[in-house]
């Protein structure tokens, strides 16, 4: 059996900028779009336009999803 790289070595998905992996990550924390805005220091209208561009990205179509994707590349151990 072949060993597999740790996740945390590979970006959650490589399309993502780092903006969009910031905003991912407080999301996979379990922010809301108004404290992660805060958090970040941008508006909640920005978190919701950054959001929908990762779900176009992946095809991920609920907060589930995004919350799995970003456990998945351990974006919430930074």
């Amino acid at each position: 059996m072949h060993d597999i790289p740790p996740t945390a070595t590979r970006p959650p998905h490589p399309a993502l900028s780092p903006r969009e992996q910031q905003v991912l990550r407080h999301i996979g924390h379990g922010h809301t779009y108004t404290a992660t805005a805060r958090l970040i220091g941008i508006s909640v209208h920005t978190v919701d336009g950054y959001l929908r561009r990762i779900r176009a990205k992946t095809g991920i179509r609920s907060q589930a999803e995004l919350i799995r994707l970003a456990l998945l590349s351990e974006l919430t151990e930074h």
